[in-house]
């Protein structure tokens, strides 16, 4: 919208003092000649800018013109600053305007909070991109068009349809009345009703998202939190589960538990050795799981297991053997 952009304008010169239309434009993402228009319309309006020609010239504010933001201490402020540089915006289409509200929190600062809660944010990173192994942390991104859509039915209260590939299927059309959204580790997911029965939609596989006029059926207050912890609950309780048991190297005792559903029981071999019955989603999530241990860990049962982590291995020493 053109009102937050001729904000943002102004915020931008009051952080950086002088600045020329090329800087500008390249900060708002829009061409120079925009920002021209924009200067234009804020002189028009009576804010205080005026243009500096030469080469070191641009745009500027008369010295003095801000804006005060007052009962916000250094904590306070280092608080807003670091939460602005999580993620988590980005899965619901907020990140332009997370950043447009981090700046005019900085710029609304009192003067003797201003350098020293920014400079303290610098030293604080929270969810980088990539771990201490440069894996990249490669997060689910859905279209910023369909999550848009997605936030005004739920925000509205309005019916949704949306065209939604599940896995292993053909993309269906489904009604549905939005309870709310949620980010979990940089994935976005929907909380719904379909036909009055529960449903959770990830935002990455929503192919086209359409907002209804229709009210949607659902509750004039909701616990997202609880809700999440219920669909969570039934999601691990549900579906093909299976049970292992494992003999393995107590060193990765932690490795297996962290993606294991559950742990059944746990007793230490007269070796030293761990011996533990564990609850996995499905076959796929088990073999999974104990290839990712080598041979730290045995799968002592089921046989099916077994054999087919006995493949996979096999099928590795004949592509290497030679």
């Amino acid at each position: 919208m053109r009102a937050d952009r001729l904000v943002s304008l102004v915020l931008l010169l009051r952080q950086h003092g002088r600045l020329p239309a090329t800087a500008l434009a390249r900060e708002l993402e829009v061409s120079t000649r925009t920002v021209l228009r924009d200067i234009e319309a804020l002189s028009a309006a009576g804010v205080p800018v005026y243009a500096e020609r030469g080469r070191h010239g641009g745009f500027a504010l008369l010295p003095g013109f801000r804006t005060e933001l007052t009962g916000l201490n250094h904590d306070e402020a280092l608080a807003l600053l670091v939460a602005g540089s999580r993620r988590g915006a980005q899965a619901f289409g907020l990140g332009s305007a997370l950043a447009s509200a981090m700046l005019k929190v900085v710029d609304a600062l009192p003067e003797s909070y201003r350098d020293t809660a920014a400079g303290a944010a610098e030293r604080l990173l929270i969810d980088p991109e990539i771990d201490l192994l440069s894996r990249r942390l490669v997060a689910e991104e859905a279209p910023d068009t369909i999550v848009a859509e997605v936030l005004r039915a739920v925000l509205a209260g309005h019916k949704l349809r949306i065209h939604y590939a599940a896995v292993n299927q053909t993309p269906e059309w489904r009604t549905v009345d939005p309870i709310g959204l949620v980010t979990v580790r940089d994935r976005g997911y929907l909380l719904a009703t379909r036909s009055g029965a529960d449903r959770t939609y990830r935002l990455s596989r929503i192919l086209t998202a359409q907002e209804l006029a229709e009210p949607a059926q659902r509750p004039d207050r909701v616990d997202l939190d609880r809700a999440w912890q219920e669909r969570s609950t039934r999601f691990r309780t549900g579906g093909d589960q299976v049970t292992v048991l494992v003999r393995m190297d107590p060193a990765r005792r932690e490795d297996l538990v962290g993606t294991a559903l559950a742990v059944l029981s746990e007793e230490a071999d007269p070796d030293g050795r761990l011996r533990l019955e564990v609850t996995f989603q499905d076959h796929r999530h088990a073999e999974w799981a104990l290839w990712q241990l080598s041979t730290s860990a045995e799968a002592l049962a089921p046989q099916w297991l077994r054999d087919s982590l006995r493949d996979r291995a096999a099928a590795i020493v004949a592509r290497y053997g030679g």
